[in-house]
C-alpha cells in the first residue's frame, strides 16, 4: 500500500461506503479503485485527484496533501542519475534491486537521512 492509498482508504471508511460506491460516483471502475488502494497502480491523473478530493469535501489544505501523498506514491519509481558521479548510479541501482529486502527500521534510517538532507537545502 501507498501513503495515497492508505490516506483514500481512510477518507473512504470515514464517509462509510464501499470502493463500488465511490467508484461509481468518481468515475472509475472498481477493481481500478481497488488497484490504486493497494498501490498497484501509479500516481492518479490531477483530474482524478481533483474528483476524489470533491468527492469527499475536503477544504483546499487537505486537497493540498492528498495530492502531494499522490505525487509521493507512485510505486514504480524512476531515478535518474545521468551525470552525476558513478557512486550514486550505484546507490541507486543497489537500493532498486534491495529495496524489498530492508527491514522497517532501515527504511525508517533511510527516510531520516533523506529527511535531514531536504532541511540543509
Amino acid at each position: 500500500m501507498t501513503p495515497f492509498a492508505d490516506a483514500v482508504r481512510v477518507l473512504r471508511e470515514k464517509k462509510g461506503v464501499t470502493q463500488k460506491q465511490m467508484a461509481l460516483a468518481i468515475g472509475v471502475s472498481p477493481a481500478y479503485l481497488s488497484a490504486l488502494e493497494h498501490g498497484k497502480r501509479g500516481k492518479p491523473s490531477f483530474d482524478l485527484l481533483q474528483r476524489i478530493a470533491g468527492y469527499f469535501n475536503i477544504i483546499w489544505d487537505e486537497a493540498e496533501e492528498l495530492f502531494s501523498l499522490a505525487g509521493a506514491s507512485d510505486p514504480r519509481v524512476v531515478i535518474d542519475t545521468a551525470g552525476l558521479p558513478k557512486e550514486y548510479t550505484a546507490l541507486a541501482n543497489g537500493l532498486a534491486r534491495n529495496i524489498r529486502k530492508l527491514s522497517p527500521t532501515v527504511i525508517d534510517e533511510l527516510a531520516e537521512v533523506l529527511q535531514k538532507s531536504r532541511s540543509c537545502d
